[in-house]
This record gives structure tokens, C-alpha cells and sequence, in this order.
């Protein structure tokens, strides 16, 4: 008999929960002011995903939003003058682009689970 239960078991999520929830968060943290702090979703959204992720696209995902983090933080780190706050240095367009590559990210992993 086949299972009612819509739940997905752990033996067929391909993507760690870790991964997704990290996707949700890291963007949340940079879009309300805690930039520096988004680190540790984006640490975890790529190692989960390169570590235990099955599927090459999201582990490509998980790379563009990591990418697309330090870049900002190895600016905001180099600039004598910076400000002392990420938050406060970092660029609107990369606030934008990490938000776009942690939606490309949370699309992928959908996309695998529907397969």
C-alpha cells in the first residue's frame, strides 16, 4: 500500500533542510540590516549543499549565493574607509543580487523535489 502522508521522508529529500532553511534566512538577515551575520546561512546553504546535495544545480545555486555574499564582504573588508557595518556598506545592487541567487537557489531546490 502506497503512503497517504505528503511529507517527504529523509530517504527521499535530496537537498538538506539545512540548505533550504539557509536560503530563507541569509537573505532575510541582509535585507533587515544584519549583513555581517548572513555569513553563517550562506556557510551553511554551501557546504550543506556541495557536501550532501545530490543534484549539480544546486550545488551551482548555492555557489552563486555565496559568491555573490563575499564579494560585498571582501569589499566592505579591503576599504580602508569603510563603514563599520556591513549593512551600512554594502551596495543596493548586491542586496539585490544576493536576494535574486537565494531565490535561484530555493527554485532549484524545489525543482529537484518535484522530479
Amino acid at each position: 500500500m502506497a503512503s497517504s502522508s505528503g511529507a517527504i521522508t529523509r530517504e527521499r529529500r535530496r537537498t538538506p533542510l539545512a540548505v533550504t532553511v539557509s536560503a530563507w534566512v541569509a537573505p532575510l538577515l541582509v535585507l533587515t540590516g544584519f549583513a555581517f551575520v548572513a555569513f553563517v546561512p550562506v556557510l551553511i546553504a554551501l557546504t550543506g549543499a556541495l557536501a550532501r546535495a545530490r543534484d549539480g544545480v544546486v550545488k551551482a545555486a548555492a555557489t552563486a549565493l555565496a559568491v555573490s555574499y563575499a564579494i560585498p564582504f571582501a569589499i566592505w573588508q579591503a576599504r580602508p574607509d569603510g563603514a563599520p557595518s556591513l549593512s551600512k556598506d554594502i551596495h543596493p545592487g548586491f542586496i539585490g543580487l544576493i536576494v535574486a541567487a537565494s531565490a535561484a537557489l530555493l527554485i532549484t531546490i524545489h525543482g529537484v523535489r518535484r522530479r
